[in-house]
């Protein structure tokens, strides 16, 4: 039987093969080599949550209804009977009450796209600390950061669908944000919405930008993505015997072909869990949209609340100057514009074009493939963590109602340190972060140079106390001497052999500035003549350091035995 299967698929593969030449492309993927790091699988647990999103997303298609004709409730949830809405919102409770599994889909859904967010963003933290966006890897970090805005996108275009009081009320913040705009805001609100908010048509656009538009972008990068992952080769944490020329790992086939398949299973397994104990968007509970009330205690999910927060930490009056005026017939608000457009603007641009902007001001344009220890790049590594305080600080404000209620805080109290806290805490999270990058550098040169220390004291006969260190083996000094030793740009005088002032010069300036930000302070890497001084050293005097240590403890161990012997007597 087996022989006629194999005789069989082997049959199969070759038909395939003499009609569309797929074995030399097999052949290739199937070799390529990945290494092996558990923070590789951040990337991965995307992509599965994706797989997740489009499997529960099929089901709640069938089922769902996006349509903002008004309807009366008459489902089994008695608190909703007769009560009018829409018949986006009454699908939502017949998924949620009459569907069989329709509720567990629902949440598995939402908790994926929490997920998958999640991870994206972890993952191109992740990328960013290391350095794997350096080249040739900028246009892969563009289309990852593109993958993030759709994700936000489809996250939410989604979350508003129900078309509950909750959805509704950021669909609110969204139309004022958009009519902020100058000249064209309010005729993009009338698109949007099919009229004055809430208009008519809101629920059917978003659910063809949910299904249809955002996902198909979605596979369309995610298959860029990995085209593009294959060709560069992938990249690789610093250690013994890794290059910039080689990749050391194991293969695609049937290593991480295994690996990545049970992976799958863990985290659809892992949301399987999560919806099935914790209640989430439990919309029953807010009601149908009514554009009249607002309740309190409202937040978007965690990924949208940031620009909620900068709303709220925005004042209408700065120095006693309003931020609302009217300009040639049109309001210019911004107090809204400013912390909902302007800003996350400024700050995912600065995300998107970071690779370029390094690479600018460094000077450094030569391929990478072996990953920085962030600890060796204190800058960037400080820049990274300030934007995360920056992006934490607006989250919390967004939040801000609900911290006073629980905390039981002044309200007032808490947006006035948050606006003092978004100027002052992400240049105190940088300087923080480089000081302790530099310290640990001195750490990992001292280590290099003198060992680890083994805790154990020898006493000479002249009376001194010297602790025996123990030698790093050769990964462990590959790990802390192989990194790039930068240093400030070095430009050209102001004045020629003429002494014209030299044209340029004033940009040259800017750049040596930049430089000198990033490479002015830093902790110099261990020499190899440095290195051999050290060994010689240790070696002449490490060894008899050693030796005294052993014959201390030999002979220690022999008085502690007379000792016991002549206790036992």
């Amino acid at each position: 039987m087996g022989t006629k299967v194999n005789t069989a698929a082997a049959g199969t593969a070759n038909w395939a093969d003499e009609r569309t030449s797929i074995g030399g492309f097999v052949k290739f993927f199937a070799r390529k080599l990945f290494p092996d790091h558990w923070s590789f699988m951040l990337g991965e647990i995307a992509l599965y949550s994706f797989i997740v999103l489009l499997l529960t997303g099929v089901f709640l298609t069938a089922f769902f209804v996006p349509s903002m004709t008004e309807v009366h409730y008459e489902g089994p949830f008695e608190t909703m009977h007769g009560v009018a809405m829409t018949e986006a919102f009454a699908s939502t409770l017949r998924i949620s009450f009459e569907v069989p599994g329709g509720l567990l889909i629902r949440q598995m859904h939402h908790w994926a796209a929490l997920l998958f967010i999640a991870s994206i963003m972890v993952h191109m933290c992740r990328v960013f600390f290391t350095g794997a966006f350096r080249k040739p890897r900028e246009l892969n970090w563009l289309v990852g950061f593109t993958l993030m805005i759709m994700g936000l996108a489809a996250g939410f275009s989604g979350y508003s669908l129900p078309d509950d009081v909750l959805s509704g009320n950021g669909l609110r913040i969204i139309d004022g944000v958009v009519k902020s705009i100058p000249i064209l805001g309010s005729y993009i609100s009338y698109w949007m919405f099919g009229g004055e908010y809430p208009g008519g048509d809101i629920i059917p656009r978003l659910f063809t930008m949910h299904i249809l538009l955002v996902p198909g972008l979605i596979l369309a990068l995610v298959a860029l993505h990995l085209f593009l992952v294959f060709l560069h080769k992938h990249t690789q944490y610093p250690g013994g015997g890794r290059t910039d020329k080689n990749v050391v790992g194991l293969p695609l086939f049937p290593v991480y072909i295994a690996k990545a398949g049970g992976f799958f299973f863990v985290v659809f397994g892992i949301i399987a869990l999560v919806a099935s104990v914790f209640t989430i968007n439990p919309v029953w509970n807010y009601g149908p949209y009514d554009p009249s009330p607002v309740s309190a205690g409202t937040q978007p999910d965690w990924y949208i609340l940031f620009v909620d927060g900068a709303l709220r930490l925005m004042p209408g009056w700065v120095f006693g100057l309003p931020l609302e005026w009217e300009l040639f017939g049109y309001t210019l608000s911004m107090n809204i514009l400013f912390p909902a457009v302007i800003l996350p603007g400024l700050f995912f641009g600065f995300i998107a074009l970071y690779p370029w902007l390094e690479s600018w001001a460094t000077g450094d344009k030569r391929e990478h493939h072996v990953l920085d220890r962030p600890r060796n790049v204190p800058v960037r590594t400080g820049i990274g963590v300030a934007a995360i305080v920056f992006y934490v600080i607006l989250v919390l404000e967004g939040s801000n109602d609900i911290v006073a209620n629980l905390f039981h805080l002044s309200l007032n109290d808490i947006t006035i340190f948050f606006q003092w806290a978004i100027f002052l805490a992400p240049p105190l999270a940088f300087w923080i972060t480089k000081r302790l990058c530099l310290g640990l550098q001195r750490k990992d040169r001292e280590l290099v140079l003198h060992g680890h220390e083994t805790g154990t004291i020898v006493r000479h006969e002249h009376g001194e106390y010297i602790e025996v260190h123990r030698p790093l083996n050769e990964q462990e000094v590959w790990l802390r001497v192989s990194y790039d030793n930068h240093k400030p740009l070095e430009i050209e005088p102001e004045l020629n052999d003429h002494g014209v002032r030299r044209k340029g010069y004033r940009w040259d300036r800017f750049k040596q500035a930049l430089s000198r930000f990033y490479f002015e302070e830093r902790i110099e890497p261990v020499t190899p003549q440095e290195l051999d001084e050290a060994r010689h050293h240790h070696d002449g005097h490490g060894t008899h350091e050693a030796i005294e240590a052993e014959q201390a403890d030999a002979r220690l161990d022999s008085e502690w035995e007379r000792v016991d012997d002549g206790a036992a007597k």
